[in-house]
């Protein structure tokens, strides 16, 4: 376990001299040791922080975050039945991570998150359609988290783009779930095309707020 927090050897007493001052070497390790556990503002102890690699700062201890895409078409197989929207490609990650079904995103530490995406509708076929998109937290619907989309006519495209915010327990997860009362209506990837990169069905930012 890396020595981080510097604490002096046995040998060294705490306090000397007739004053009985703290020992600099120990007055060193307390504020290091009080600096690491986030000056009294975080839960972690500091066996924790002694886990984290030593190239880890204490301002980045309890930062999370992810970023992910798919790069295939998601469709929906029934009307009016909820499908998660799922990921296949990690951009970068630290903490939020992918899970099985891949619709699952996991957070490993508690707090309160920013949840971001954008989803490419389109419709294939003509008429008027509605999608609905919402959030749902270890398989519960999160109440009052949906939105209505329509998209209307053959060909038609829309980019449903927003973010939730909401409070996780460690080893919570979540989905975007999604709906739709017609099957013509599906969640399109299409590869690059210079100079256009690829358009993912969908791409979620996942950061918590410390």
């Amino acid at each position: 376990m890396p020595n981080i927090t510097r604490i002096p050897a046995q040998r060294v007493p705490v306090i000397e001299g007739p004053d009985n001052v703290m020992q600099r070497e120990w007055y060193r390790f307390f504020n290091n040791a009080f600096t690491l556990l986030g000056l009294g503002q975080n839960q972690f102890s500091l066996e924790d922080v002694q886990t984290i690699p030593a190239i880890d700062t204490p301002q980045l201890i309890t930062t999370r975050y992810g970023y992910f895409y798919d790069t295939t078409t998601q469709t929906a197989a029934v009307i009016n039945t909820a499908y998660g929207m799922t990921f296949n490609t990690v951009g970068f990650q630290r903490g939020v991570t992918i899970g099985s079904p891949t619709s699952r995103i996991y957070v490993d530490r508690p707090g309160i998150f920013n949840i971001q995406f954008s989803a490419q509708l389109d419709k294939i076929s003509g008429g008027t359609a509605f999608v609905y998109i919402w959030l749902r937290v270890n398989g519960v619907d999160v109440p009052n988290s949906a939105s209505q989309i329509r998209i209307q006519g053959n060909d038609s495209e829309l980019v449903a783009a927003w973010n939730f915010i909401h409070e996780f327990n460690a080893g919570d997860y979540f989905e975007l779930m999604w709906s739709t009362d017609d099957t013509s209506c599906q969640i399109l990837a299409a590869a690059a095309s210079p100079p256009v990169p690829g358009i993912p069905s969908v791409i979620l930012t996942v950061t918590n707020n410390i």
